[in-house]
């Protein structure tokens, strides 16, 4: 019994197929993110998650605008957002957050205010956010140029804890990768840290270290499909039924079984949206 916390499953041409590969491999629930290919289209998850789901595997969904379209939260946006998360399958408000790793991406002010007005409709919507953040740390030396001293992670942090610790709400750290300090930062906040395929890579011993030792009754597991796919199946495209391999490993970094962390994550993903535990699904908005 799994949950993926985070998967994109608007442009699987075989979306029945993966759901069913899904249920096969012990999922019974998935929340679809909902930012589409920008702000027109982030009603995408929510449209499937009324259509597809079935009662062995329950999809709920979430809403945002991207850092990377930031530029595009335009007031028309913004209230189509406000729409969106008002429909009880709509469980979070995400990912959004800020991200300075492509050249192209918006400028930090604009990225900053676009997050800034999505806590906004999550807190006013009652909805926990579901966090994306990418530093220039790894990027190409035109992008650290370009965004020069700017930390993505900090800024986060302080806008989060400025903006939205206030509110008493929580959410998710989706495909944590930061260090032992944004962790801490992160878990004081209220936020639940996520991990995804990246975990498994021999390569993140940093993450590694983090999710052993993040506490029991803060754990996520997801795909980030299809990207990120874990570490036997790198380079191809993942899907939702690939994240028994993370909530192995997991289990392996921190001394426990598989069958412990499915029972662990599954029952933290319920206590974060209670709507999710109820044995009938929410009418839609």
């Amino acid at each position: 019994m799994l949950i993926d916390s985070h998967c994109h499953i608007d442009d699987y041409p075989n979306l029945p197929d993966i759901l069913d590969n899904a249920h096969a491999a012990g999922l019974v629930a998935l929340l679809a993110i909902g930012i589409g290919d920008g702000p027109s289209t982030m009603h995408r998850a929510l449209d499937l998650a009324r259509t597809h789901t079935r009662p062995n595997l329950r999809l709920f969904a979430t809403a945002g605008i991207h850092p990377q379209e930031a530029h595009r939260a335009t007031t028309d946006a913004l209230t189509r957002l406000q729409e969106l998360a008002a429909d009880p399958l709509c469980i979070a408000v995400g990912e959004i957050g800020l991200d300075y790793y492509h050249i192209d991406n918006p400028d930090v002010d604009v990225q900053k205010a676009a997050f800034l007005a999505q806590m906004r409709i999550a807190a006013a919507a009652g909805k926990p956010i579901t966090i994306h953040c990418r530093t220039s740390e790894l990027a190409s030396e035109k992008v650290k140029a370009r965004f020069g001293q700017a930390d993505a992670w900090e800024d986060l942090l302080v806008l989060i804890a400025e903006h939205w610790a206030p509110t008493g709400l929580p959410g998710i750290m989706h495909c944590f990768s930061g260090n032992t300090a944004q962790a801490e930062r992160s878990l004081a906040a209220g936020f639940y840290l996520s991990f995804a395929g990246n975990l498994t890579y021999p390569k993140s011993t940093v993450l590694q270290e983090v999710a052993s030792s993040v506490p029991a009754d803060r754990l996520l597991v997801e795909t980030d499909a299809p990207f990120l796919a874990p570490q036997s199946r790198r380079g191809q495209q993942n899907e939702p039924a690939y994240v028994i391999e993370t909530a192995g490993f997991l289990a392996g970094l921190r001394g426990t079984t598989p069958d412990e962390i499915a029972a662990l994550t599954t029952a933290n993903f319920h206590r974060l949206f209670p709507v999710t535990a109820n044995t009938t699904l929410p009418e839609t908005a």
